[in-house]
């Protein structure tokens, strides 16, 4: 399973935006993601990789790129 091509399907999904040249940007300082989006994207990563990402554990600054986020699903598929 390509973790970054799933990453990137759901944040586009979720803000109608394709992030793939722009892997770095801050989502939430661009406006990409608020906390409703937030929400939405982890409950289609945890259903998309089998994984579980309770939102009261996740501290926003580890979630705030899209390469931070591929870093951070890979870790918690183990």
């Amino acid at each position: 399973m390509d973790v970054k091509a799933g990453v990137l399907e759901i944040i586009q999904d979720v803000t109608g935006e394709d992030m793939s040249n722009q892997m770095d940007e801050n989502l939430f300082d661009s406006g990409l993601l608020d906390s409703m989006a937030t929400v939405e994207m982890l409950l289609a990563l945890e259903s998309r990789f089998n994984i579980q990402a309770p939102v009261s554990e996740l501290a926003r600054e580890d979630w705030d790129t899209t390469n931070k986020i591929v870093a951070s699903v890979t870790s918690l598929m183990g």
